[in-house]
Order: structure tokens, then C-alpha cells, then sequence
């Protein structure tokens, strides 16, 4: 007897089938396949399951032969230790666990308000009524090809809201074909495929079907930052301005705006030359709060260059003039680039103040963030090694310092093939 013996399909009584079973015992463990009264047939047995132990599973088949292959799948499966899930989610119900009770405690809050959007506006939407365990790879590539391919204007009704009503919205209007960018496409599997890992890990299902599938990765621009001549005349165009000092440790640390807007002076170790990375500034649900840094890598502590310390030396006595002026309206944060009443800068304030700086230096369209990019590059043309330049700007991993930030100036690349040449010539 093979361990799928089960119950046939019933028949006409004294039929030869019906004689050969009278009597007939199963053994435990084999399963069982029964007729329903709609005339499915449901398959029952006894399989081990996410929660580690063996539970008592059904399926349902249109036919018995199609039950008895559901039944030998079951249990073949379970011999081989793949689980079933134990629970019955739905992907909606699972996503709203997850970001309550996993991201919610467990990353910052500027993470948890992006990924509350993107189970919001994306994955609920498209995928939300869909069983958890039953959620398969190709109804996860076709979700993220309508993604990729929806207008957004046309799936949320934007331009119907508006008060002047535009393109789709318009009688024979033509669509504006508002679609996504690759960058958020690639942030909406990312989300999924973190919180099906989650489920994984918690037993609830057997795989992470989001893995299997692979989407397009954005092409960063790495031909950014500022060359020698462009950071000397920042720093000149930016002398005497209240935030001197900030845009010298942007350009000389690497640090990032929230960084530099939630640094405090008891961070800082003018006389040991030393700065510590320990939080940062984010707006988060409409306000400004203090959160721990992007990623472990990112608190760190580093030197000060001489160059930065008397820049620093020089905007503290700055800043205890402006206090004395703002008082008794001053409130002190301990921050070392407050606003000028002594609360957190608007990282809106700091924007247009930049923008002030880039046009007086003539550096056109550059960001601040370009600063940053500057840094790594400059010191990586220094023949600073590159786990030294990653741990200086608070890298998680040395690929994002050599592929993303860095970059290599056409002056650069002409000297290389000069050489190339001069050696064939």
C-alpha cells in the first residue's frame, strides 16, 4: 500500500470498487479526499507548517484525480521540511502587522512614513486582497509591470481635483502619461520584498516570492560634485556668511544636511579636534525631530581638520553674539547650526541659503548635497584608501562610496590616456 491511499470517488452501491474497499483501513497520516455537496472534492492531511509543528490542512480540487495530486504534493512536501503557512493572511492584512509592530519599533520614522506610503498608495491597492501563502512570483511581476506602466494622474484622479481640470480630466483631453519613476518602482518591491522577508522569518510563509522577481535598477549620475576651483569658490562666496562653518564641514566631512542640522556643540571636541555623528534632523509627519542617524555606519566619530576647527572657534563666538542679541527670545537647543532664535533650522532656511552661496560662486545647478560628493571624490584622488573615505562619511557599504559618489573629471581621464598613449607611442 503507498502512503496516498485514499478514499475513492463514491459509486453506484455493489459496485466492484465499492466491494474491493468494504473493510478497507487507512492508514494515519495518508490523508483523506472527500466529495463535497457542490461537487469539489476536499483534501485533507496532516502537514508540517510555519509554527514548526504537524496541523491538519485542507485543499480543495474540481476533480478527484486533481485532489489526489494536491494530496501527494501535501505530503511530499512535507517530507521534505517545506512548511505550509500556518496562518491565513490576507497581503493587505499582513502589511499593516508588519508596519505596526516590525517598522514602526524598529527603523526611523522618516523610513516608516515612506514605507506607510508605499503600502498605502501601491501595494493595498494592487495587492491587498490576495492570500499571503498563496501570493505567487508571477502576480508579483504583473503588478509591478501595471505599476511601471500606470498613469498616476489617471489611478489617483489628480487632474479631476485640480480646479482647473487638465489633460485625462478634459473632454478629448489626451493622458500626461504621469508614470512613476524608476527609482520608486524599484522602492515599491523593495517594501514588499522586506516585509514577505519578514514573514518569512517569522514562519508565517515557507518563501519570499517578491526575490524571485527582479526589477530594473536606476543609473545614478556619478559625474557629480564640485572640482577644486568650484569648492575654493564656494568657500570664498560663502565667507562671512552666519554658516560659514557648515558648508566647511560639508565640504571638508562629507556630513549630511540632517547631520549638520542636528549637530550639537557637546558632540564637538574643539580641543581634541574630534566631532561625534550622533543624530540628525529630519521633518517627519509635518515637524521637525531628532533621530538616530541613517544607519549604524553613519554614527561615527571624526577628526577635525585644523581648517575646520578655527572655522568652528569662529562661529561659536558668532553664535554667542547672536543670542546676546536675540535675548530673552533665544532658545537654546545646544545646536551648533541653529536658527536664529537658537531652534532647529527649516532645512528650507538652509536651501535658500545655499542658493545664495551657489549663484555668488558661479557653480550653477549644484546641490549641497554635491558637497558630500566632493569630499569622497577629492579624497579618493588624495590616495585616501577607500575604507578610510567610507568610514569618514558614514558609508554602510564601500560600493556606494566607489560606484555613487565618486567620480573621475575629464581632465583626470586625459592624463590617464596621455599616458596610455605616451607608453604605445
Amino acid at each position: 500500500m503507498t502512503r496516498t491511499a485514499v478514499a475513492a470517488p463514491a459509486e453506484e452501491p455493489g459496485g466492484r470498487n465499492s466491494r474491493r474497499r468494504q473493510g478497507q483501513k487507512r492508514a494515519n497520516g495518508e490523508g483523506t479526499i472527500s466529495p463535497r455537496k457542490d461537487g469539489r472534492y476536499e483534501v485533507k492531511a496532516y502537514v508540517l507548517t510555519t509554527a514548526g509543528r504537524l496541523e491538519r490542512k485542507s485543499a480543495y480540487a474540481r476533480s478527484y484525480d486533481e485532489g489526489r495530486q494536491k494530496l501527494t504534493e501535501l505530503l511530499s512536501q512535507s517530507d521534505q521540511g517545506i512548511p505550509v503557512a500556518s496562518e491565513s493572511w490576507t497581503v493587505a492584512e499582513y502589511l499593516n502587522y508588519w508596519l505596526l509592530h516590525v517598522v514602526r519599533d524598529e527603523r526611523q520614522p522618516k523610513t516608516y512614513q515612506g514605507y506607510e506610503g508605499v503600502v498605502r498608495l501601491h501595494l493595498i491597492p494592487g495587492l491587498g486582497k490576495k492570500r499571503l501563502d498563496k501570493l505567487t512570483a508571477r502576480e508579483v511581476r504583473v503588478f509591478i509591470t501595471k505599476v511601471r506602466e500606470e498613469c498616476q494622474c489617471c489611478k489617483h484622479g489628480y487632474d479631476a481635483a485640480r480646479e482647473e481640470p487638465r489633460c485625462c480630466a478634459l473632454k478629448d483631453g489626451e493622458c500626461c502619461q504621469a508614470k512613476l519613476s524608476t527609482r520608486m518602482v524599484q522602492s515599491i518591491h523593495a517594501v514588499l520584498r522586506n516585509a514577505l522577508e519578514c514573514a518569512v522569518r517569522e514562519e508565517t510563509i515557507p518563501r519570499n516570492v517578491a526575490k524571485l522577481v527582479k526589477v530594473t535598477t536606476p543609473k545614478y549620475k556619478v559625474n557629480r560634485g564640485l572640482t577644486t576651483a568650484q569648492a575654493r569658490a564656494m568657500l570664498r562666496a560663502a565667507a562671512g556668511n552666519r554658516l560659514y562653518a557648515l558648508y566647511v564641514l560639508a565640504l571638508c566631512l562629507g556630513l549630511r544636511r540632517g547631520e549638520l542640522l542636528g549637530l550639537r556643540w557637546e558632540d564637538i571636541d574643539l580641543d581634541g579636534e574630534k566631532l561625534e555623528v550622533v543624530q540628525t534632523l529630519q521633518r517627519v509627519g509635518g515637524s521637525l525631530r531628532f533621530v538616530r542617524p541613517k544607519t549604524d555606519d553613519s554614527e561615527r566619530t571624526v577628526p577635525l581638520p585644523r581648517f575646520c576647527v578655527e572655522a568652528l572657534r569662529e562661529h561659536k563666538k558668532r553664535q554667542f553674539a547672536e543670542r546676546s542679541e536675540a535675548w530673552p527670545d533665544w532658545e537654546d537647543n545646544g545646536l551648533v547650526f541653529p536658527s536664529r532664535r537658537g531652534t532647529p533650522m527649516e532645512p528650507d532656511n538652509l536651501r535658500r541659503s545655499w542658493s545664495t552661496i551657489r549663484a555668488q560662486a558661479g557653480i550653477g545647478d549644484a546641490r549641497l548635497h554635491d558637497c558630500r560628493h566632493t569630499c569622497v571624490t577629492l579624497l579618493l584622488d588624495l590616495g585616501v584608501p577607500p575604507h578610510v573615505v567610507r568610514d569618514i562619511v558614514g558609508h554602510s557599504d564601500i560600493e556606494v562610496t566607489m560606484t555613487i559618489y565618486a567620480h573621475v573629471s575629464l581632465d583626470e581621464k586625459r592624463s590617464a590616456l596621455g599616458k596610455l598613449g605616451d607608453a604605445l607611442g
